[in-house]
């Protein structure tokens, strides 16, 4: 007898493959009008949530009437996302400011469906911003200050999120309707074809004979799985599930071991072709090209995971953790002669990227294609229509995060254009910095760190484009390069206790203590916060400017980020560092950030100066351990 939670999964993967399925038409044929587009997209990501994240827990006596609830809601998600879509016309020509009584309601309906889908989704952090927003919106004239406006009937709030492009159809919405969705299908298209087992088994057999080896197999991992999965959540299981065991049979920790994953699988965001949603978010708002996003990304992306690497073979070395024997490993040839076709769709998608410049949907559409016909050049690749329909089904269901937080965040950015108070925070932080652009840069780096604890890296980098980026930008900082300073600090929340999630997920796998874990991810993870002050100061990091200025920041960062790391691991040239050789190399690795022929300069001197103090202690200093376990 067909139990009716079979008939729900079975039903939920059909509706799953269907969003697929949509998206690939849409990405090839062309997208319908934004409203249209967008409340199609997040019908089906509702129902989808409303089918599969119950609303009483499996095997509790409430389970039963767990269709009271979500039935009746996900039918109510239907009726939202189709009325925009059959009353298109007649919405566009009326505009919002004269809804029907209808309209209201079914606005009210959405705004709540969507903070509770979002909850069931990821928690609270982001519905509760959403309400605070919701009350902001109708308590306006009883606030105090520069918080105090005229307030807003529930006719206005409801029609403004529900019925134009300001609220939930806004821009993040866009962006995950379009972009981020076929990206999402091509990443599972790859995934199911089993490229990202591909691209593991290829950095282990590579790379796990070095020093360490095991822990720079699941850096390289994960910057290769990262150019597909843009999630650090994702990117953390994915890859920790085969690295983190391989890690702890070396010698490592298992927090440690959690942590290495969970600090490299976080960069996977800023790595390109696809990166995270925010990327997709940042060339709507900066009204530029994903070629221009993501050739920006790349410098920055090498340098973080050289940071990544740098502290992790420091730690390794001074704990004499070494790499399996070459007999213990796979042939490195063998394994790429196996399956470097699996490499055939992201060449492609860079192809169609940069050289023809085609637009991002229908690159990544071809790329899915492309996935699909080399597949079949290997028997254990080849994907058939099962394989097919799988790969559709996960896309499908990978879409739902993104889709909430998108509409959710367009709540909180509908009320905060509506009162105007986004425009009045901005003056708030230049005043609050003094017109200091590192005391700016440094509130800016707090402010993002602190919502990234609790919110996706979409979801922050949306709030603080609005809030914070255009103060960046009024102070003279390149608006690119202002966009990316908050969208990296962003992704670095995701390895920042207290509320470290991929610190956490890695954890998990691991068996270790979460908290050990995210201080140990957080440690591993500074030599990267200096990256974003950096581009910051010299936006040619950013590949802006003439050739000969990007190779010399790039020498600058290389220099910067490989000193920094060793002042944090107080380790340099095989022997643990003194506290004044820390202190030159901390030194000059800041006076590296700036640019310019003085501070460069100083920088270098202040480093040569640790050096030369290194060779010339040499004989004081014990050399660090040749075997142990790193804690």
């Amino acid at each position: 007898m067909i139990q009716k939670r079979d008939l729900v999964a079975g039903l939920a993967a059909i509706i799953a493959a269907a969003f697929s399925l949509f998206h690939l038409w849409s990405s090839f044929g062309g997208t319908l009008a934004t409203l249209q587009q967008n409340y199609i997209h997040l019908a089906f990501a509702l129902v989808l949530v409303f089918l599969t994240h119950p609303a009483f827990r499996p095997g509790t006596r409430l389970e039963r009437a767990r269709w009271a609830v979500d039935g009746p809601l996900a039918a109510l998600s239907v009726v939202i996302g189709v009325y925009p879509v059959i009353h298109f016309l007649d919405i566009a020509m009326r505009g919002a400011g004269d809804p029907t009584g209808l309209e209201v309601w079914l606005g009210l309906a959405a705004t709540l469906i969507i903070i509770e889908a979002t909850r069931r989704m990821l928690g609270w952090a982001l519905p509760i911003m959403a309400i605070v927003a919701l009350a902001y919106a109708f308590l306006g004239p009883d606030l105090p200050g520069i918080f105090a406006h005229r307030g807003f009937s529930l006719e206005r709030v409801s029609a403004t999120l529900y019925l134009t492009t300001s609220g939930i159809a806004g821009t993040p919405l866009q962006v995950s309707a379009t972009y981020v969705a076929i990206f999402v299908i091509f990443a599972a298209f790859l995934d199911v074809s089993g490229a990202g087992k591909f691209f593991i088994d290829w950095s282990h057999a590579s790379l796990g004979w070095m020093r360490g080896g095991p822990a720079k197999v699941a850096i390289a991992a994960s910057a290769l799985m990262g150019t597909v999965s843009g999630s650090a959540v994702a990117n953390t299981v994915a890859t920790g599930t085969f690295t983190i065991p391989i890690m702890k049979r070396s010698g490592m920790s298992p927090a440690f071991a959690g942590a290495v994953e969970a600090t490299a699988s976080s960069g996977g965001q800023i790595m390109p072709p696809v990166m995270g949603a925010a990327a997709f978010i940042m060339v709507e708002i900066l009204g530029i090209s994903y070629t221009q996003v993501m050739v920006a990304a790349a410098i920055p992306a090498v340098l973080y995971f050289l940071a990544v690497f740098a502290m992790v073979d420091f730690e390794v070395a001074k704990q004499g953790i070494r790499g399996l024997s070459r007999a213990e490993l796979p042939d490195s040839w063998a394994i790429f002669r196996g399956g470097w076709y699996l490499l055939a769709p992201l060449v492609v998608l860079i192809y169609l990227l940069v050289g023809i410049e085609y637009t991002p949907t229908k690159s990544a559409f071809f790329a899915v294609l492309t996935v699909v016909a080399v597949s079949f050049l290997g028997a254990a690749t080849r994907m058939g229509p099962a394989r097919i329909w799988e790969a559709l089904r996960q896309g499908g269901m990978a879409i739902l995060e993104t889709a909430c937080v998108c509409a959710c965040a367009g709540i909180v950015i509908g009320i905060l254009m509506l009162t105007g108070l986004a425009l009045r925070l901005s003056g708030i932080m230049i005043d609050l910095a003094g017109g200091s652009l590192i005391l700016l840069l440094l509130i800016t780096m707090v402010v993002s760190v602190i919502l990234g604890m609790g919110l996706p890296t979409s979801a922050v980098y949306v709030i603080l484009a609005i809030l914070v980026a255009p103060a960046m930008i009024e102070v003279g900082v390149n608006p690119l390069a202002a966009h990316m300073f908050i969208f990296y600090f962003g992704v670095l929340a995701n390895v920042t206790p207290p509320v470290a999630i991929a610190a956490y997920a890695g954890a998990g796998i691991a068996g270790a203590d979460p908290t050990k874990t995210g201080i140990i991810a957080f440690r591993l993870a500074l030599a990267g916060f200096i990256l974003p002050f950096m581009w910051v100061y010299e936006p040619a990091l950013l590949m802006q400017g003439e050739p000969s200025r990007i190779i010399m920041a790039c020498i600058s960062g290389v220099v910067g980020i490989l000193a920094l790391s060793a002042a944090l691991q107080s380790y340099l040239f095989g022997r643990q560092a003194t506290w004044w050789e820390r202190l030159l190399l901390g030194a000059g690795a800041l006076c590296l950030i700036k640019p310019g022929w003085v501070t460069d300069l100083i920088g270098v001197g202040l480093l040569a100066s640790a050096i030369a103090s290194r060779f010339y202690f040499t004989a004081a200093v014990p050399r660090a351990p040749t075997a142990g376990t790193v804690k």
